[in-house]
C-alpha cells in the first residue's frame, strides 16, 4: 500500500480560544488533485497553511511522506507551496522573481527554467522578463507569482482561491498550468475555491468544510 503524501492525524487548530480546524484524519495522495469547498471562515485558508507548513498545528500530528513534519522541517517547505489570492512579488523584475527560488536552491540554466514558465501560464518572456512589479495587471501579476512556484517544480502545489477576481484570461491560463503541471511532473493540486462547478471538474475528490470540520468527501 503506497503511503500518503501528506497526512494529518487529529488535528486542532485553535485561535484566542476559538476552534478554527477540526480535522479526525485526512490524507492527501501523491498525484491527486484535492478541492475544498466551503463558506468564508470555513477553515479552508487555515488547512492550507497547515498543508504548507507554515503553521504548526495546535495538537495532532502533521506527516510529510510517512514522517511527522517536525523532524525534516526544511526539507519540507522545499516541496510544497502555496498560491495565495492577493499575489505576493518582490520588488524586482519579473525576471527576478521567478529565479530567486532557483538561485536559492542553486540551480543552473536560470534563465531557460524561467523563460519555460512563463510561457507554462500564457505570458509572452520577451515582453515580461524585464517588466517591473509594478507594471503589471492584477491577472499578470498572479501568473508571474504562479510562474515563480512551477519553475520550482512542487511535489504539491496549494492554491487559495487563485483565479477570484481575476480577469477571464488569466483565470483560464491559471487553471491550465495547474493541471498541466500535475500532468507533467505529477504534482498535487490542493485547490481552495468557490468555484464548485469547476473543483467538481477537475478534482479526484472535494472535501467539504464548514466551521473547521469536514463536513463531506465527494
Amino acid at each position: 500500500m503506497t503511503t500518503p503524501l501528506i497526512t494529518l492525524d487529529h488535528i486542532h487548530q485553535a485561535y484566542s480560544g476559538r476552534t478554527v480546524l477540526n480535522i479526525e484524519s485526512l490524507a492527501i495522495e501523491s498525484g491527486s488533485i484535492i478541492g475544498l469547498a466551503g463558506p468564508n471562515g470555513s477553515g479552508k485558508s487555515t488547512l492550507l497553511r497547515l498543508l504548507a507548513f507554515l503553521d504548526s498545528p495546535n495538537q495532532g500530528t502533521l506527516s510529510f511522506m510517512g514522517s511527522p513534519t517536525s523532524t525534516k522541517p526544511g526539507a519540507v517547505h522545499r516541496q510544497v507551496t502555496l498560491l495565495v489570492q492577493e499575489p505576493y512579488l518582490l520588488k524586482r523584475t519579473v525576471h527576478a522573481n521567478i529565479a530567486y527560488g532557483l538561485k536559492v536552491r542553486g540551480k543552473s540554466d536560470i534563465s531557460t527554467k524561467v523563460h519555460n514558465a512563463l510561457i507554462e501560464v500564457g505570458l509572452a518572456p520577451d515582453l515580461f522578463m524585464a517588466r517591473q512589479w509594478y507594471e503589471l495587471s492584477g491577472g499578470e501579476a498572479q501568473r508571474v507569482a504562479l510562474a515563480a512556484r512551477l519553475v520550482l517544480k512542487p511535489k504539491v502545489l496549494l492554491m487559495d482561491e487563485p483565479t477570484a477576481s481575476l480577469d477571464t484570461q488569466s483565470a483560464e491560463r491559471i487553471r491550465k498550468a495547474a493541471l498541466q503541471a500535475r500532468a507533467n511532473n505529477g504534482t498535487s493540486l490542493v485547490i481552495a475555491s468557490h468555484d464548485l462547478k469547476w473543483l467538481e471538474e477537475v478534482s479526484d475528490k472535494t472535501i467539504h468544510l464548514a466551521d473547521g470540520y469536514i463536513t463531506a468527501i465527494k
